[in-house]
C-alpha cells in the first residue's frame, strides 16, 4: 500500500483554501514568544503566562455573557457559562504544576531580563477581579500610562459585578434586600450584607421553592472555590521559586499574594453555611 493510499479520502492539497493554521492564525501565535535572555527556561515562563492570558480572555467572555443572562432572567444559560469558567480555573490550577518545574536557580538566571514586568500589571486579570466583585479603584493606576487600557479597566470597575446582578435578581424575585445593597456605587468594594445573607438563607432552607436561585448560589460557590485554589497554587509556586523576595512589579511577593487569599468574593454565600 502506498503512502497516498493510506490517506485515501483525506484532502492533501490546501492551496487556495483555509487551513488549520490559517484559522488559528498560528503564524502570529507561534511567533509571539520573544525571549530576552539566553536562558533555555525563559520560553517556559513566557508560554505559561501567555496561555494564562488566553484562558482569562475566555473567562471574561463567559462571565460577561453570564452577567447579561442574569440581567435578563435567563438563568439556565448562565449556569453553563459559570460552570465552564470553573473548569477553566481548574486548568489554570494545573498549569502551575508546569511552571513549578522552574527551579530558583533557573529563575534567577532569567529574572534580570524581566525588568519591572509582572502579572500584577495584567489588565485582563484586573477585569476578572472586577467582574467577580473584588473592586479596588487603586488598581486602575498601573494602567494610566495607556489610555485605551485604562478606559477598559475603568469600565470594568464601574460596571455591576456578576454578584451585583445576582442581587438585583433576588430583588426581582421578591426577596427583601436593603436598598443600599441592591443599588449603589458599583466601583466601590461591596460591604457584607445582613439582608442579603437572610435572602440566601431562605433560598437554602427552601431549595425546592427557589431551585434556580439555589443552583445559581452553588455555581457561585463552585466558582469561588476554583478561584481560591488557583490563587493558592499561585502563592505556593511563587514561594517555591523565589521564596520571599519582592515581586518584579514592586509588590511584597508572597506576602502580598497571601494577603489576597483572604479576599472573599461572595461572603454571604459562605456565611449561610454556618447559619443553616
Amino acid at each position: 500500500m502506498s503512502g497516498e493510499d493510506e490517506f485515501k479520502g483525506a484532502r492533501l492539497d490546501y492551496a487556495g483554501t483555509m487551513t488549520y493554521g490559517d484559522y488559528l492564525q498560528l503564524d502570529a501565535l507561534l511567533d509571539a514568544q520573544h525571549p530576552r535572555s539566553p536562558d533555555h527556561n525563559e520560553m517556559l515562563f513566557i508560554i505559561q503566562h501567555q496561555t494564562s492570558e488566553l484562558w482569562i480572555k475566555l473567562m471574561l467572555q463567559e462571565l460577561r455573557a453570564a452577567r447579561e443572562r442574569l440581567r435578563n432572567d435567563e438563568l439556565p444559560p448562565a449556569f453553563k457559562m459559570l460552570a465552564r469558567v470553573s473548569r477553566i480555573m481548574e486548568q489554570l490550577v494545573h498549569a502551575w504544576d508546569v511552571l513549578s518545574t522552574l527551579t530558583p536557580s533557573e529563575y534567577s538566571a532569567l529574572r534580570p531580563y524581566l525588568g519591572s514586568s509582572s502579572g500584577f500589571q495584567s489588565y485582563q486579570y484586573r477585569e476578572l477581579e472586577f467582574i467577580l466583585g473584588n473592586k479596588q479603584p487603586v488598581m486602575l493606576k498601573p494602567h494610566e500610562h495607556r489610555t485605551e487600557l485604562h478606559a477598559r479597566v475603568l469600565q470594568a470597575l464601574q460596571a455591576p459585578s456578576l454578584y451585583d446582578e445576582a442581587i438585583r435578581l433576588l430583588v426581582r424575585k421578591g426577596f427583601i434586600i436593603d436598598a443600599e445593597d441592591a443599588e449603589r456605587d458599583w466601583s466601590e468594594p461591596r460591604p457584607f450584607s445582613d439582608s442579603l445573607t437572610r435572602a440566601w438563607l431562605q433560598v437554602y432552607r427552601e431549595p425546592e421553592s427557589h431551585w434556580d436561585l439555589y443552583q445559581l448560589a452553588e455555581e457561585f460557590v463552585d466558582l469561588e472555590d476554583s478561584f481560591r485554589q488557583w490563587r493558592f497554587r499561585h502563592v505556593t509556586t511563587v514561594e517555591r521559586i523565589i521564596g520571599f523576595k519582592p515581586g518584579t512589579g514592586g509588590t511584597a511577593g508572597v506576602a502580598y499574594l497571601r494577603k489576597m487569599l483572604d479576599v472573599v468574593l461572595f461572603p454571604e454565600l459562605w456565611k449561610v453555611r454556618t447559619d443553616l
